[in-house]
């Protein structure tokens, strides 16, 4: 190499190093060394080299923590040392029934460790050479999934050590208390369905597909301890947690060695109300004994071991009355009830209102309006009716159903077997307006550019649209009268709205937003039908004799254009010009049972856009080679599946050979 080759390798390793440094400064120890802007500025530096040099670039740069495309199904570890879950005890007595256990099996003098039980989500992270390989989260303790691509999306997880060392570490994924909240309002202000507690937000952005999705998600993780340290032994655990924050993992600070049961005791009831004061949800005490040795002795159940326990903190109940059931209608259309309490101050908050969730739920409770009922939050957070009090009733309560009509717009809501919701069929439906908008404006949909949350959110406020036909009668002066919309503006938004008219059925039929038909299904449909009126015409019976579309895909399209406002949709769309007849009727199924992997980055063609070409000859894509793929489709940069491909004597075609397969 040059000598300015070899400067540029010099910097983008500097750089990679400094950033990792400043990473763990900033999430880690909370204590930045620099500013925001400063960091931005590193990071755009080694961004802009790593494009200019490819070569250069590595999977445990900082700069892939975000960008790697989406998986299409999650594979599964197996963990070589089971994570095993915690016995648990709820009261001081049961602490002290713990300890006499332990002492049966050991007669010398040993300690205790106490640390927070973090409200989250168990993984691994395994390291090779220092540097991250794998991330999977507990699952069963036995086999879990591979979520590497959104664990390297949390900024406190070291990328690489600095070091040369294998180990395998465990810790509780988590979100912290305010952005939890920012994460809610913001959902709620896009008004999608708000995470019932911090938990459920972390397990769920865990489990995205999208490493974009996490990576917009601000997740965190505690280190709790390791199963394995190549070359090291440690006496004890509480030294075990300090060479692993040594090394850069963050560890709860809030961790004590303690000499005896009782002072357990006293430290687990002093969390029970500090916890308030932290920012990231605990539901208890871990209790462990320290020394290692000691715990080998001990053992374990087929479940639980022996040398530990979790102390879980009492919820907190109250008794109020129910005053009211409420329905609310969600983006999806799910009808949801609401029992409007007589307001209680719990857990240093007012409560008012509890979710019911849905009419099972209401059933198994036996929840009436009028009740008396003892009320709680679930996960320390979202107010749950635990049990009405049936004694305390005068005969006046009166028993709650869903109605069969959504309260909103009034168009028939059903309920599917097999599901606990009941849902909205209305494409006009206010409460589901503005997502069924996104939604018809999508890429995959319409693809009409221009067109985002900002601007729906004026269309809507100046009530220029009632449903998604309406966005092709609105006028150029309507447009260029909202905010941050000129001539310009205005004038490409309407350019895409006239180019949009010619799209496929299939798009137009997945732009609908019909409950179950995504886009693999509306090209299924788009396949067998000619027009839109003959899908409109087509009885669920015909529907269902139709190859991958079963009972709950035919009734929902069934039940979609069985009502009225939906078919005033289709036809306000027709009159605006929207094409409704299907191109692939003579476009014959030559891929039919053929199976794709794709592999690197394609030149005339997203990730996206290739699957569809493949779906619409009836081939299917898939995510990992095996003796059962036809063919991989190879870009730039493949990755390991190409040599598999080689290994399996499997069909390789780049680009170009792919184009004409297609034709």
């Amino acid at each position: 190499m040059s000598n300015i080759e070899d400067s540029v390798k010099e910097r983008v390793s500097e750089l990679r190093e400094q950033l990792r440094e400043h990473n763990y400064y900033y999430f880690v120890k909370d204590d930045p060394q620099i500013s925001d802007r400063k960091y931005d500025q590193l990071m755009q530096e080694l961004v802009e080299l790593e494009e200019k040099y490819p070569e250069l670039k590595r999977e445990d740069s900082p700069t892939q923590r975000v960008g790697g495309e989406a998986i299409d199904e999650f594979e599964k570890v197996e963990h070589d040392v089971p994570l095993l879950s915690l016995d648990k005890s709820f009261s001081a007595e049961e602490l002290r029934d713990f300890d006499q256990r332990v002492k049966k099996e050991i007669t010398e003098e040993f300690e205790y460790v106490v640390e927070l039980k973090i409200d989250g989500l168990s993984a691994s992270l395994l390291y090779e050479n220092g540097k991250l390989v794998q991330g999977a989260t507990r699952g069963n303790g036995e086999i879990g999934e591979n979520v590497t691509h959104n664990l390297k999306t949390v900024r406190s997880i070291p990328l690489n050590l600095g070091q040369d060392i294998d180990l395998e570490v465990r810790g509780e994924v988590y979100l912290p208390k305010d952005k939890f909240m920012e994460l809610n309002q913001q959902r709620e202000d896009e008004e999608q369905s708000t995470f019932a507690n911090p938990r459920n937000a972390a397990a769920g952005t865990l489990r995205q597909l999208d490493p974009k999705v996490a990576a917009n998600r601000p997740l965190d993780i505690f280190i709790y301890d390791s199963a394995y340290i190549a070359g090291r032994g440690f006496e004890k655990h509480s030294e075990r947690l300090n060479y692993l924050a040594d090394l850069g993992f963050k560890v709860n600070p809030e961790r004590e060695v303690l000499a005896d049961i009782e002072a357990v005791i006293d430290y687990c009831e002093s969390w029970t109300e500090k916890r308030e004061d932290l920012n990231y949800e605990i539901d208890g005490i871990v209790v462990k004994v320290n020394r290692l040795d000691l715990r080998e002795v001990l053992g374990s159940t087929a479940k639980h071991p022996r040398w530990a326990i979790a102390y879980k903190f009492p919820a907190q109940q109250k008794e109020t009355t129910i005053q009211d059931i409420e329905v609310t209608v969600g983006r999806t259309g799910s009808l949801t009830p609401t029992a409007v309490l007589e307001p209680i101050l719990l857990d240093g908050s007012v409560v008012s209102r509890a979710n019911l969730h849905n009419q099972d739920e209401v059933d198994r409770k036996d929840v009436r309006i009028g009740d008396q009922a003892i009320v709680q939050k679930a996960g320390d957070i979202i107010p749950e009716v635990v049990e009405v009090l049936p004694d305390k009733r005068d005969g006046s309560e009166e028993k709650f159903t869903l109605p069969d009509q959504c309260p909103v717009c009034g168009a028939k809501a059903v309920r599917l077997e097999g599901e606990a919701a009941k849902r909205c069929t209305g494409g006009a439906c206010p409460a589901k307006l503005r997502e069924e908008i996104l939604h018809f404006v999508q890429r995959d949909a319409m693809n009409i550019d221009g067109i985002g949350p900002a601007l729906i959110d004026q269309l809507l406020e100046k009530e220029l649209v009632e449903d998604v036909a309406d966005l092709y009668y609105v006028e150029k002066e309507e447009l260029m009268a909202l905010d941050r919309m000129a001539e310009k503006s205005s004038q490409n938004v309407l350019d895409a709205l006239e180019n949009s008219k010619d799209n496929s059925l299939d798009q137009v039929l997945y732009g609908l937003g019909i409950r179950y038909v995504g886009s693999r299904v509306a090209q299924v449909l788009a396949q067998n039908f000619a027009d839109i009126d003959e899908v409109i015409a087509a009885s669920k019976e015909e529907l269902e004799a139709i190859d991958e579309i079963g009972p709950k895909i035919a009734e929902m399209i069934d039940t979609y254009f069985a009502e009225e406002q939906n078919l005033e949709i289709i036809a306000k769309l027709k009159e605006a010009g929207i094409n409704f007849e299907s191109e692939n009727q003579e476009r014959e199924a030559t891929l039919e049972g053929t199976k794709f992997v794709l592999t690197g980055s394609l030149d005339d063609f997203t990730r996206k856009e290739a699957k569809t070409e493949i779906s619409k000859l009836g081939g299917r894509v898939t995510s990992s080679i095996s003796g059962a793929t036809d063919y991989l489709v190879v870009g730039a940069n493949p990755g390991s599946k190409y040599d598999k491909a080689q290994e399996l004597g499997t069909t390789i075609l780049d680009e170009e050979e792919f184009k004409e397969l297609i034709k």
